[in-house]
């Protein structure tokens, strides 16, 4: 066991090296938002708390910094956008999901999608961490043109990385889950396509997971929340709800919602102001006769997948509902 859990840290540590090695110093980026970080901060109220590791079983294959498209003139030179695939070795054609990372669309990293996504590919799924573009490099809605690029990317090697196309999930968690449930909510909306590669592939997706992430920045939990200038979402959407008022709807992804929308799972800490909107969506879905579900954790910590026991919890909790969702004829 001492010897796994050895080579298992190396290969975190070259993984840590790999991302250095790709990242472009001059790009400006906030590193504060770690799995480890989130842990210090918690650790004295749940003492019997550990971080989530990345445990990458027999069964499956990482493949680190894989660059799904390069944005050509960036401020910062041509701009390559990565993600981790965890993969099942056998051959065949399995759902996928694309897992978004959190961290108030400021700081953060793919990284800390790792551990959902290796235990996800040792269950039969490619599970996709992705890297987008967070505040300091770029606004609204630029993280949003990023994944959507990310999944069209998926379609378009899905042979070479045995993906089953019709079978595309998205997930992420607080800050990503707000993206995650935007860009599942706008799939191929013109709109918010963009255009950063694989053109003409699908952005649609099969189902949705969102791990307190924000449903509606204009519902009441949300805006009754004090705002400073140097607010996350302030800065992100470039202005407060009073001075952009287009952008805070068009970033909610309550207001995207309709008949034809994807399952969903929300998974939830006790704070409402983290997905302020759900529950009237989740009656807008129960009018549709749409299939979602909803488990809140008993405890006052936001970033509840990040930490053990609850990473256990919560990686039970998608993969029961994307089996039920992506596996109902196998």
């Amino acid at each position: 066991m001492k010897k796994i859990l050895i080579t298992l840290s190396f290969l975190a540590f070259l993984s840590t090296l790999a991302s250095a090695q790709t990242w472009n110093p001059a790009i400006p980026r906030d590193t504060s938002f770690t799995i480890y970080s989130n842990w210090q901060k918690w650790k004295k109220s749940y003492p019997d708390a550990k971080p989530a590791k990345v445990v990458i079983a027999e069964n499956v294959q990482a493949n680190y910094d894989v660059v799904y498209t390069t944005l050509k003139g960036t401020p910062y030179g041509d701009r390559d956008l990565h993600m981790d695939i965890f993969s099942p070795k056998q051959n065949g054609k399995y759902p996928a999901v694309l897992l978004v990372h959190g961290g108030a669309w400021a700081t953060g990293s793919k990284a800390n999608q790792a551990p959902i996504a290796a235990y996800l590919a040792s269950k039969g799924y490619v599970a996709v961490a992705v890297e987008y573009q967070l505040v300091l490099e770029a606004t609204y809605p630029a993280a949003v043109y990023n994944i959507k690029s990310a999944i069209r990317y998926l379609r378009a090697n899905a042979e070479k990385l045995n993906i089953d196309p019709d079978k595309i999930a998205i997930g992420g968690s607080s800050a990503g889950g707000q993206l995650a449930c935007l860009v599942g909510l706008t799939g191929d909306l013109e709109k918010f396509e963009g255009e950063q590669g694989n053109e003409g592939f699908s952005t649609s997706v099969q189902a949705i997971v969102d791990m307190d992430g924000v449903i509606d920045f204009m519902a009441p939990w949300s805006l009754k929340s004090e705002r400073k200038p140097d607010s996350y979402d302030v800065r992100w959407l470039e202005g407060d709800f009073y001075q952009r008022p287009d952008r805070w709807k068009e970033a909610s992804p309550i207001f995207w919602a309709n008949e034809k929308m994807p399952p969903m799972l929300f998974l939830t800490s006790p704070h409402p102001r983290f997905t302020a909107g759900m529950n009237e969506l989740t009656a807008m879905m129960d009018y549709w006769g749409i299939y979602h579900e909803k488990h809140t954790f008993d405890i006052k910590y936001h970033a509840f997948w990040l930490v053990e026991p609850w990473f256990d919890e919560t990686v039970v909790y998608i993969e029961k509902f994307l089996d039920k969702v992506l596996k109902k004829e196998e």
